[in-house]
């Protein structure tokens, strides 16, 4: 274990709460849909958000000055300080027990659940896993375990594994354009500069291109799921297992099974896969 990797005090941070409040306005949601497009188009009178907006709600505001060089929020705080440069939402086991709506006032109670340490093919990983509840009056409405992944510089950013990715039953494209990533980065308020700051993500952090967003892959496959079935789903996980670029084109692949779940995966052409997800309906 290096000496700079104190995992005995990082865990000390396990059990520790954040509580936010935010509102669900009908210009976020104008915003989420004109980003995400899909077949969920609202009537007149539905007041249902899409679901995963909830990516968007309750995000910590850091003021500029408690920016760190990479744009996030410096270490410390509510996330452990973890002593590894690169920060990556690796996955989330999603729990949807109702809607959210347009005027919800929502809150945001996350704890941090674990931190664990593992050796990678590529060094050092840290995981800490935060479990979200988004409630309305004191009624969740969604429950998110996220997994986040901190790791060294040097770290590999794609997949070692070079076969290609399996095509699905269901394939589709997204282009994900320098203006998709910023807004969808505006949308969540995300100043992580790897996804819009293309100096900045291949100079110094050495990416081919700009990143796109693992939550922006899975809202995508989200809305793909609910393409398919013509009803969104009441579960859905999600991981990240290497990284797409903005110079890719992105293919969003779904195939269904006979138990009723649905397998989906993102892959830029010939390449393996970058996130997987399971969708599931009651």
């Amino acid at each position: 274990m290096s000496a700079d990797l104190d995992i005995a005090q990082l865990r000390r941070w396990i059990g520790a709460e954040e509580i936010a409040d935010d509102t669900v306005s009908a210009s976020l949601v104008a915003r989420f849909r004109a980003t995400i497009r899909g077949s969920d188009e609202p009537s007149e009178t539905d007041r249902k958000a899409p679901r995963l907006i909830h990516f968007c709600l309750c995000q910590p505001a850091a003021p500029m000055e408690g920016l760190g060089d990479d744009g996030h929020p410096a270490r410390g705080g509510f996330l452990p300080p973890v002593p590894l440069p690169r920060r990556m939402w690796a996955g989330s086991n999603i729990l949807f027990h109702g809607d959210l709506e347009i005027g919800d006032t929502v809150r945001r109670r996350s704890t941090i659940a674990d931190v664990v340490v593992k050796d990678g093919r590529t060094g050092k990983l840290c995981f800490v896993t935060v479990d979200h509840i988004f409630s309305v009056a004191g009624e969740a409405r969604v429950t998110d375990r996220q997994s986040i992944v901190y790791r060294a510089l040097q770290s590999v950013t794609t997949a070692l594994a070079s076969d290609a990715a399996p095509i699905g039953k269901v394939v589709t494209q997204i282009d994900p354009s320098p203006p998709l990533l910023f807004r969808y980065s505006a949308l969540t308020f995300n100043g992580h500069r790897i996804h819009y700051d293309a100096p900045y993500a291949t100079q110094v952090e050495g990416y081919p291109g700009l990143v796109v967003h693992g939550p922006l892959q899975a809202t995508f496959l989200m809305q793909l799921a609910a393409d398919i079935r013509r009803r969104v789903p009441d579960s859905f996980e999600f991981q990240s297992l290497s990284t797409l670029y903005d110079c890719d084109q992105v293919n969003l692949n779904a195939t269904e099974h006979v138990d009723g779940s649905m397998s989906l995966w993102t892959a830029r052409a010939d390449g393996p896969v970058a996130m997987r997800a399971e969708a599931r309906w009651t």
